[in-house]
């Protein structure tokens, strides 16, 4: 199982055929496996991973490190689920260290960011504070490399 959920992290798109022949089972194997795997909540759903500079150059995604006061009964749970109900959200994670929450918000403009966090984040009564960094460039994003394909010629230096 754990060998199909790695391929299919990989590459979402890869068939039931040619996973079959990877892990060596037959295709019916692979698709109730893979059945189950969304029938239990283990597979959530699946995405394209998209190079946002491409799609849309304007776009801005921020992530925003949020301390709060957590909840007698829920703890941080209510709190997140707030947050990620919001259609700007791209994601939330609890986390260690000095804010408890990040959430990763995507707009068209800063101006957009600024309204979330003023707007919808600040005006959440167990919100404290906080800290908003915006991205510049994504290297890297679900194991998938963004950037790199393009060669910067201008630093190179020749003999």
């Amino acid at each position: 199982m754990e060998q199909l959920i790695k391929l299919l992290k990989n590459n979402a798109r890869i068939s039931n055929a040619e996973l079959a022949v990877l892990l060596g089972r037959t295709e019916e194997q692979v698709a109730a496996q893979i059945a189950e795997l969304e029938l239990n909540g283990t597979i959530k759903g699946y995405s394209a991973i998209v190079d946002e500079d491409k799609y849309n150059p304007n776009s801005v995604n921020a992530l925003i490190e949020v301390k709060v006061t957590p909840q007698s009964q829920s703890g941080f749970d209510e709190i997140a689920n707030t947050i990620a109900g919001y259609d700007e959200v791209e994601s939330v994670r609890l986390m260690s260290g000095g804010y408890d929450i990040i959430v990763s918000v995507n707009g068209s403009n800063i101006r957009d960011i600024s309204q979330f966090v003023s707007q919808r984040l600040a005006t959440i009564d167990a919100v404290q504070s906080t800290a908003t960094h915006f991205v510049l460039k994504t290297y890297k994003d679900n194991g998938i490399l963004i950037s790199g394909d393009e060669i910067d010629e201008r630093g190179l230096v020749s003999p």
